[in-house]
């Protein structure tokens, strides 16, 4: 469901507009999000807006860039998601409102694997694996989890078929949420170092 609302909103996909960063920032280029956060991602990322409150940064391959198949529920896209409130009330199971507790995952039904659209989603571990707050620029702690999900194959069988980790760095009072599927090598570098205007 989530994904064909997000494909939906896919349909009218525009590049998010940059700002390129002087000759000091070589390799890099600036991306402003929501309430004053900008950061400096490598050059070769592409940053995508899909709807006012949901940014998605493509880091490498990503077969459904541009296809109405492009969403948070696709499969095999390497990148990661900077969410605003409208996301952030849909967060849970059953698109009840996000919070850190229980892993980002809006959905009603199963959905493909992160990491293989031939598997499926089967479910995140009830505890998250790392549980703390992790800096996203000077002066801002976001709450940060590190969950284990898992995927399956498909009918007769329904065996387990292998796990990923979902990464989120939640800040409340900036109504962010960004969340990684890929342990994007960089990412948390990327957000300590990021700034607020």
């Amino acid at each position: 469901m989530i994904s064909r609302t997000l494909a939906v909103a896919a349909a009218g996909l525009a590049l998010v507009g940059l700002v390129s960063t002087p000759a000091a920032a070589q390799g890099t280029k600036s991306v402003h999000l929501r309430n004053g956060l900008t950061i400096k991602i490598p050059k070769t990322w592409k940053v995508y807006r899909t709807a006012p409150d949901y940014v998605r940064v493509v880091t490498g391959a990503c077969p459904t860039a541009g296809t109405r198949n492009f969403g948070f529920r696709d499969s095999g896209c390497r990148s990661f998601w900077v969410f605003g409130p409208a996301a952030i009330r849909v967060g849970h199971e059953t698109f009840n409102a996000y919070e850190p507790s229980r892993p980002y995952s809006p959905a009603t039904d199963v959905g493909p694997c992160v990491y293989d659209k031939k598997l499926w989603m089967r479910s995140f571990r009830t505890k998250p694996v790392v549980k703390g707050y992790k800096p996203v620029g000077p002066g801002h702690n976001a709450h940060y989890r590190e969950w284990t999900g898992s995927c399956m194959y498909g009918p007769p069988k329904y065996d387990y078929a292998g796990s990923y980790t979902q990464r989120e760095w939640y800040l409340p009072q900036s109504k962010i949420l960004v969340v990684d599927q890929w342990k994007t090598p960089g990412l948390a570098t990327v957000l300590r170092n990021s700034t607020w205007n």
